[in-house]
């Protein structure tokens, strides 16, 4: 049985890269196109496949089309179990991600991702239950994973989510996840009503935001800490809080504390946007060993 079990979004990335953001009817050349497997609750798999081969099983939906058989052959070489993927009649989700000025705008398409529900689960609970760890986003029914949630609670089984993309529905997942990691817009719509020093404040070592380039802020239950993003030169920054979820889940699934799984974290995802596609940049646990930052006290079996 795998340790981590990742629920989630599966999907092929439509890249654009273009120097010029089209206005209101207006038509502009792109520089090039790609397609690359993505989805969040993927590329978080990816991720973790990256570090820990057949260390991650992966449930989630596909479709009956060529993007379906792609995606599937892609998480076996990445390391990634896929026995509990579905495949459905619907199209596989697709995500349309235009690059430009080294960020990135995206469209979601769900497809097949909306059929990842608990109604008719059977083996599926049985391996969550054999894990140490479930990661969840937001790109499948909020009624799956809060059925997830609860049943790893009353299980013992710890939950990572990321609220991405944010729904207003993100604050009633709270009180059954142990630990969640909004980017600064979507802490804001989580706890509208705090600052983020407050939210911080009221949720230690379990509240972790993500600031892009100023690095991630959490709080100890002490005082806040700030741990610094990696200064990089900047190829594709698709996918990098996937990285960092990913490597986030694997750290501590290791027995890393939170600040030390944040700091190995934040290596992955550096090294992650050096390389083009959401998942092309993941590193392995190798590549991340080589970093000067690298913590030598740091044990991965």
């Amino acid at each position: 049985m795998s340790k981590i079990v990742v629920v989630g979004s599966i999907a092929m990335d439509l890249v654009t890269i273009t120097e010029q953001v089209p206005e209101t009817g207006e038509t502009v050349f792109g520089k090039a196109f790609s397609m690359v497997p993505g989805g969040k609750g993927a590329n978080q798999a990816v991720a973790i496949g990256r570090l820990a081969p057949k260390q991650v099983s992966m449930i989630g939906a596909v479709g009956q089309d060529a993007f379906g058989k792609s995606i599937l052959d892609n998480f076996t070489a990445q390391g990634v179990l896929v026995d509990e993927v579905g495949t459905v009649p619907e199209t596989t989700g697709v995500a349309q991600i235009t690059l430009f000025e080294n960020d990135n705008r995206i469209i979601v398409i769900p497809g097949a991702n909306k059929t990842v529900l608990t109604d008719t689960w059977m083996s599926e609970w049985d391996i969550i239950k054999a894990s140490q760890l479930v990661v969840l986003q937001n790109e499948i029914p909020h009624e799956s994973n809060m059925a997830i949630a609860k049943y790893c609670q009353e299980n013992g089984i710890k939950v990572l989510y990321n609220p991405g993309p944010a729904r207003e529905t993100d604050f009633q997942m709270l009180p059954f996840v142990d630990f969640i990691t909004p980017n600064e817009h979507e802490s804001r719509m989580l706890l509208p009503h705090l600052s983020l020093e407050e939210a911080l404040a009221k949720y230690p070592n379990k509240l972790i935001v993500t600031l892009g380039a100023e690095g991630v802020i959490f709080h100890n239950g002490q005082s806040i800490e700030r741990v610094p993003a990696i200064k990089a030169e900047v190829v594709d920054t698709t996918g990098a809080g996937d990285t960092f979820n990913g490597a986030f889940g694997f750290a501590i699934t290791s027995g890393l504390s939170v600040k030390e799984a944040i700091k190995f974290a934040t290596i992955a995802s550096h090294l992650s946007v050096q390389k083009f596609g959401a998942q092309g940049g993941m590193p392995t646990l190798e590549a991340i060993k080589e970093h000067e930052q690298y913590e030598k006290t740091w044990y991965f079996e």
